[in-house]
């Protein structure tokens, strides 16, 4: 691996801990210009499609909704493996802790998933952007925590 790979892959690393980090302060606004125009995000929960979203202005919607029913949100991402296509695309496998936490008739609910992420990048004008998602959350529990 060269050096010039080495750095890509940081700035790709940096890419999804930065949605992730935003996710967490429920700044999804923030989080748009991380994704090409275009973009596509598909997501499913337990193997069945949850929503496929085309667009920046369509993800907004549906991240902003979803998100509004948590008080809390948490992700913790793991290993993040890349591979290059060309000098501006790639994909990668990133896996995530996501933890949310609501309130479901008047108690609080803890949510945790493990996701696993299919990412496609796209470097336009030195930046790099997320194309596509996949987002597999593959195993979900939900239970009820103290305040």
């Amino acid at each position: 691996m060269t050096l010039e790979q080495l750095i890509e892959r940081q700035a790709l690393k940096d890419l999804v801990d930065t949605f992730s980090n935003l996710a967490d302060e429920k700044r999804v606004a923030e989080q748009m210009p991380l994704f090409t125009e275009d973009a596509q995000v598909t997501t499913y929960i337990g193997g069945e499609l949850f929503a496929d979203m085309h667009g920046r202005g369509e993800i907004e919607k549906v991240f902003t909704d979803f998100l509004a029913g948590f008080e809390r949100v948490y992700h913790l991402n793991g290993q993040h493996t890349v591979t290059f296509n060309s000098s501006d695309s790639a994909d990668a496998i990133n896996y995530c802790a996501v933890q949310l936490v609501g309130e479901q008739e008047g108690k609080q609910v803890l949510h945790s998933h493990s996701v696993r992420y299919q990412d496609s990048y796209r470097k336009i004008d030195g930046k790099w952007l997320i194309s596509k998602r996949i987002a597999n959350f593959m195993i979900s529990d939900s239970r009820e925590i103290g305040a």
